[in-house]
Parts: C-alpha cells; sequence; structure tokens
C-alpha cells in the first residue's frame, strides 16, 4: 500500500505543471503584443499632434535661431532635437500618445507649446552630429544615452535622464591636438563608437573612454572617399557592413571588421549628407548636399542607380534628412517647400505629400512602433540692412518642431489588425498584414506574412545575442572625463 502523502505529492506538481503552463501562455501573449509593427496609411492627411515653436525663439534674436534636425530614441519614449543655439533638447512622448492616441485634439500652430521639453543640453560650440544608442531603453537607466560632436571638443556622451556628462572620446591629430569629429554612429551591437574625421575614420571602445581609438585611413590610392566623412550607417541585419558618405560625392562601403573597402558608388551631384540602409541590408539611399534626388542603390549589383526620389533641396546647403517607416515600405523626406513627400520603395513612385512647415523641413523621422513621426523646420534668415531696427517676425509653423500621427494599424500574431479609428469606436477590424515585410523590393509569388515573421524571428535572436553590450554601461564612469 502507497504511503498516503504520494497522491497529495502528485497532485501538487501536477497544480504547479498547470501554473507553469498557464505562466507560459501569459508570457507568449505578452509577446505577441510586444512585437508589432505600426502599418502606415499615406492616403489621408495626418494630424499634428502635438507642436513647438516658443522654446526655440527665446533670446535677443528670436529669430536668429532654427532647428537642424529630429530623431526619435529607439525605444520611441521621446526624440531629440538639434539647434543653432547649440542645444540639444530632449521631449519625452506623453502616455496619451500610446493609449488615447485617436481622441488627441490636433496641436494649434499660433498656440503655446505642447509642453516643455524634459531635458536640455547645451553645448560650447556648433553641434556636428548627434546619435542614440542603438540598446536604449527608458526601462534602464545605463542605456539612456546619447553622442554627440561638436566644434573643437572630443566626443561627449551623455545621459538622457539627467543631462550630466558620462564620458568623452578624444581624437588627437598629428600636434597632439584634438581634432572634432564630424559625424558620429555606434555600431549594431553598440560596443563600437565610428566617428567620420576627413579621410580617416576613427573607432573607439565604448566601453573605454578616453584617447584610445583605432585610426583607419580611407584614401587608399585611387579608391576610397576623399572628403570629410559626413555620414555613417550600419546594415541593420548584422551582415559587418557599414557606409560611409563623405562631401567628396562618394559614398564607400566597407566590412566593419577589418574596414576591408568593398564598393565606392558615385552619382551624387553634391556632397553626400546622408547614408541609410533599408530595413532588410540589400538596399542603400544615399542624399546629397544641394542635390533634389535621393539615391536608391542596390548593394547585391552596384552597377547602376535602382531608382531616384526627387524632394526640393537643390537651393540650399543644409542637411536635410530621410528616414525609412518601421515597415520599410515607405520613405519620408522633407524639402525646402515646407513638405514631406512620402515614396512607395517598391516602385520608388512617390506616395503622398503633406505640408509640414511654411519654410524649410529639414529633419524627419518615423516613430519605431507607433504610426508616429516627428519633424523640423527652419534656416538661417539674415536682417536687411535697411531693416536693421525691424525684427523679423516667424509664422506659427516657421522655425518648429511638430510630432504627427497618422492613420494606420498595429500589425501582430494571426494577421490581427487594431486600427486608429478602431480602438476609437471600440470595434476591431481584420485586415491582411500587407506591411509586414522588410523588403522594399518584394518577389512576386512570395508569401509576406511567412517572409515577415522568419525575418523578425531571427533579428530578435540576433538581438537578444547582442543586449548582453548594454549591460556594460554600467561600468562607465561619471564626472571624471570633462574636457
Amino acid at each position: 500500500m502507497a504511503p498516503p502523502l504520494e497522491p497529495m505529492g502528485d497532485e501538487q506538481q501536477q497544480l504547479q505543471a498547470e501554473q507553469e503552463v498557464v505562466a507560459g501562455e501569459e508570457e507568449n501573449k505578452d509577446a505577441e503584443w510586444c512585437y508589432h509593427w505600426p502599418v502606415f496609411r499615406f492616403d489621408r492627411a495626418p494630424r499634428r499632434l502635438y507642436h513647438f515653436r516658443q522654446q526655440f525663439r527665446a533670446g535677443e534674436s528670436p529669430s536668429g535661431n532654427f532647428l537642424k534636425g529630429v530623431k526619435w530614441s529607439p525605444d520611441g519614449s521621446c526624440f531629440l532635437t538639434s539647434s543653432d543655439d547649440n542645444t540639444l533638447r530632449l521631449f519625452h512622448l506623453p502616455e496619451d500618445a500610446f493609449t488615447d492616441r485617436a481622441e488627441c485634439t490636433a496641436a494649434e500652430i499660433d498656440g503655446p507649446d505642447s509642453y516643455v521639453s524634459g531635458l536640455i543640453v547645451g553645448e560650447a560650440e556648433t553641434v556636428y552630429d548627434y546619435c542614440w544608442f542603438p540598446y536604449m531603453a527608458a526601462s534602464d537607466p545605463a542605456t539612456c544615452v546619447f553622442a554627440s560632436t561638436t566644434r573643437d571638443h572630443p566626443i561627449h556622451l551623455w545621459d538622457a535622464s539627467s543631462g550630466q556628462l558620462r564620458c568623452t572620446y578624444r581624437a588627437y591629430d598629428a600636434m597632439d591636438e584634438i581634432t572634432a569629429a564630424l559625424s558620429v554612429s555606434f555600431n549594431t551591437s553598440g560596443s563600437k563608437l565610428f566617428a567620420g574625421y576627413n579621410k580617416f575614420l576613427r573607432v573607439f571602445d565604448v566601453h573605454r573612454p578616453g584617447r584610445e581609438f583605432q585610426q583607419h585611413s580611407l584614401l587608399k590610392g585611387n579608391d576610397g572617399p576623399s572628403g570629410i566623412v559626413s555620414s555613417i550607417a550600419f546594415s541593420p541585419t548584422h551582415t559587418g557592413m557599414l557606409a560611409i558618405g563623405s562631401y567628396s560625392q562618394t559614398t564607400a562601403i566597407y566590412s566593419e571588421d577589418n574596414m576591408e573597402l568593398l564598393y565606392v558608388l558615385h552619382g551624387q551631384l553634391g556632397g553626400v549628407t546622408q547614408v541609410l540602409f533599408s530595413k532588410d541590408g540589400n538596399y542603400l539611399y544615399t542624399g546629397g548636399r544641394k542635390d533634389p534626388y535621393i539615391l536608391c542603390w542596390d548593394i547585391r549589383n552596384t552597377i547602376g542607380i535602382v531608382y531616384q526620389l526627387y524632394r526640393s533641396s537643390e537651393h540650399t546647403n543644409q542637411r536635410i534628412s530621410f528616414d525609412i517607416e518601421p515597415c520599410g515600405r515607405h520613405l519620408g523626406s522633407g524639402g525646402e517647400d515646407g513638405l514631406v513627400h512620402i515614396y512607395d520603395l517598391q516602385t520608388g513612385e512617390w506616395a503622398a505629400s503633406f505640408q509640414a512647415a511654411s519654410d524649410t523641413v529639414n529633419g524627419f523621422s518615423f516613430h519605431p512602433s507607433l504610426p508616429m513621426a516627428a519633424s523640423s523646420s527652419g534656416n538661417r534668415r539674415f536682417d536687411l540692412l535697411d531693416n536693421v531696427e525691424e525684427k523679423l517676425s516667424l509664422s506659427g509653423d516657421e522655425n518648429c518642431a511638430s510630432v504627427w500621427s497618422f492613420s494606420g494599424s498595429l500589425e501582430m500574431g494571426q494577421d490581427a489588425a487594431i486600427t486608429d479609428e478602431a480602438l476609437a469606436s471600440g470595434d476591431i477590424t481584420h485586415e491582411p498584414a500587407e506591411g509586414l515585410l522588410h523588403s522594399p523590393h518584394r518577389r512576386e509569388g512570395e508569401n509576406i506574412q511567412l517572409v515577415a515573421w522568419i525575418e523578425l524571428l531571427v533579428c530578435s535572436m540576433i538581438t537578444l545575442g547582442f543586449c548582453r553590450e548594454a549591460s556594460s554601461f554600467h561600468n562607465l564612469r561619471y564626472g571624471t572625463d570633462y574636457c
């Protein structure tokens, strides 16, 4: 006869197993909600959800300052702006943007600012470039950092939570003097910080601030870019390729491991100001100064240009940035005419446009997980000698930053599509997951959903392998490495 306590043990084991199964189902359910992609609808004009202008017009000369760009954080909790007053401002996204976006009223361009920036970082000189740590998450303060480079100063790593200077990365020239980087970018793993200089690329170990770096000469014979490195971009598929744009009207693609030169692309009319890989890493988009076209290159066959995307930028020396939405299907770019043009990357054809400002839209960035985008506008203005006593007056949609809400849906597992309209009315509609595919050039007959989920699974596995790099930020020293 079996002891009386054995049935009780079996019941406890069975109960524990059932609880583990339920917990596993809840985790899977949460995971489905975590991995979703925003699908944008550009057949409807976006709503201006938030608007900021007064914070950029303070001082003795309100018309003297202007914005230079805007970038969302990787987790989408905030965005960073750069302006001509040598200041970086961080704006946190309100909670209603995540929950009740459809019920929010449109912002007025002539009214007060929607809210005040949560953080202001003042640099001593002109800000050349800035970038977010790729694994930045508001829930982990150690990863809440961004890098900036300014004239005659080393690269600064700023704490996005407190505004304190974490550390600096210093490069020296042949005269043992500090030389400023013209462009900065983290690699895909976040372990290295790449900085562009005149004919040189210097690589810093993120976990070892100071003056230790690896230097690579880009001018080798007649190959490679011969001018200032203006932009750096890494392939998002962890293939180890990086693209470098220079003011010599050339773009070069290197292997990150040994900095071997793979391709050199010619065709930009002006100096290259931005390079950006497609979401699948097979295509590269480049834009130039005083060049009205964004060029699309197939890095698997770089003989010619795939297509050109027009934007109004042929009469300005400003850097006008563009961005690709998270699904990888559309590209958006501003211009001198104040319009934001949206292009379909599968066909290279114009899809839509909307008026974002009355002056030059120099920055446009899509939100990483919501059907939203941020824009910045402004340009330098000069007072005429005949009207010295009269101050320039700006309208509400000049020299401003705005957050736009697009009609769209959040695509999740089992073809579920939750639209903004459905959230507002309480109804949920089901639509095909047409926007899930990362590749801007889909082959005919491909199963869109299957390819998308395979890509998502592979990227998630790769990402989990690199997430441990973020924890090393806890080892950075505070306050001892100021310039």
